[in-house]
């Protein structure tokens, strides 16, 4: 039977029972069966999300076309959405009542940077899935400075030091180095600062004046959305830029760049999107939102078999979701990555949506995103160590994702040991393109431990 069709008429035949129920009716379910009581204590079942059209958007698909969604009572219409910004404002607005969300946008919106808004997060979407990409010309002069492995091919990752002097020869040319990132609270804004950053590239500071983020910058940081960044960098607005899948993939599929590492190598299992509602959503529907939850999870785990993979491109091929070639997407999401074209290398975790506890939002990853606000300007003040910890508890709720994990343990769907035994915090790591170490922990002294970047 169509899907649409389903969608619409189950919330009806719904209403019908609850009608025929409060006139004094009964049916056989509603005495004995366990069905009656699926929903049951849903306050909206009827939903809308919203989402970009990345790969990274999968567990919203998935619950939506394998029926967790519906298994847990709730009839959901998923909207592509056409920018960021959009997202975020639709959210708050209360025009969708959750979505695909850049980890760094409910943390912002709390924060004080840009619109401010009381957003939560209960479900983290995935890890890595991130790639810098630049264009063919860009590469031809990188690559005699990056090293080579036996096989003749260049040894990653690679970092930024391979650009620099790139960057000095358009700069003395007269011609301002310039890249693209998603949105000012991506991810990926963080992630290509990083990395240039971390060759000793000034990726520029955020003032109350400079809200470009260009202030002492060595290259030119501006906002692209995701699915134009192929054409921008064709069109040579751009020399290079830091996105999603499918469109790095997208530069090698139509033989216009080549993405030169992945934000596994700049911090790897790094978190990349948020599922997002308002807080006053989950205050007012508790019960929707641990459904919600407990459909995500189920989702995460059922595409990180990688039986289930080549499934899952298809549906993400699909116009309703990333409607992008299935070759493209697949090029990625089966455990594979594409550099330069024809250097296919194995990368089985370069889309994670389960292992490594990738659903649980950890207060550490989050307080990381702040930490690099501070480092860049973005929160333009120091702030003390006990107000990382307050902001990010305030938006990072793992106890909505642990009250929908037992159930899901209860019900036999997840194991019991894929619930953490954690505070909240990751242990420290070093897992950096540079090696610096991270602990949640102590956000002023990472934040201290960098040669570029604001000082507290």
């Amino acid at each position: 039977m169509n899907k649409r069709y389903l969608n619409w008429i189950l919330p009806v035949l719904a209403f019908g029972m609850i009608l025929l129920q409060s006139c004094g009716g009964s049916t056989e379910s509603s005495e004995s069966g366990e069905d009656a009581t699926i929903g049951a204590d849903i306050e909206k079942p009827q939903l809308t999300f919203g989402f970009i059209k990345l790969t990274d958007m999968a567990p919203l698909a998935i619950a939506k076309e394998l029926g967790y969604f519906e298994d847990e009572g709730l009839y959901v219409t998923i909207e592509a959405q056409s920018n960021w910004k959009n997202v975020l404002d639709r959210v708050i607005d209360g025009q969708l009542d959750g979505s695909h969300m850049l980890a760094g946008q409910p943390i912002a919106a709390g924060a004080g940077f840009g619109r401010q808004a009381e957003l939560v997060t209960p479900f983290s979407m995935d890890l890595n899935g991130n790639g810098i990409t630049v264009s063919n010309d860009v590469w031809a002069k990188m690559k005699p400075n990056v090293p080579k492995g036996p096989d003749g091919k260049p040894v990653h990752p690679i970092k930024a030091d391979a650009l620099k002097p790139v960057i000095a020869e358009y700069k003395n040319a007269g011609n301002p180095f310039k890249m693209g990132m998603v949105f000012p609270v991506s991810t990926h804004n963080y992630e290509i600062r990083y990395w240039l950053a971390a060759a000793g590239i000034n990726p520029g500071f955020y003032t109350a004046d400079n809200i470009q983020g260009q202030i002492d910058a060595d290259v030119l940081l501006s906002v692209t959305p995701p699915p134009q960044m192929p054409a921008t960098l064709e069109a040579g607005t751009i020399y290079g830029y830091c996105v999603g899948e499918p469109w790095n993939q997208q530069a090698v599929f139509k033989g216009i760049g080549v993405p030169v590492t992945t934000n596994y190598d700049i911090w790897k299992n790094n978190p990349e999107k948020v599922f997002v509602m308002t807080k006053k959503f989950v205050e007012e529907n508790p019960n929707t939102a641990k459904a919600v939850t407990k459909a995500l999870i189920r989702a995460g785990k059922w595409l990180d078999d990688p039986a289930n993979r080549p499934k899952a491109v298809g549906i993400l091929s699909m116009p309703d979701y990333v409607g992008a070639d299935s070759v493209v997407i697949a090029n990625s999401m089966t455990g594979t990555f594409e550099f330069e074209k024809g250097d296919k290398r194995e990368m089985p975790d370069f889309n994670v949506f389960y292992k490594y506890n990738a659903t649980y939002p950890f207060f550490s990853d989050g307080i990381w995103f702040l930490t690099q606000m501070r480092r860049w300007g973005q929160i333009p003040e120091s702030k003390p160590k006990e107000w990382y910890e307050n902001t990010i508890k305030n938006i990072y709720r793992p106890d909505v994702w642990l009250n929908a994990a037992k159930e899901l343990v209860a019900e036999g769907k997840i194991p019991a040991e894929d619930i953490p035994d954690t505070d909240g915090y990751k242990e420290p790591t070093k897992d950096f393109i540079d090696g610096t170490l991270y602990d949640g922990k102590d956000p002023i002294g990472y934040i201290n431990s960098f040669k570029i970047g604001n000082k507290d």
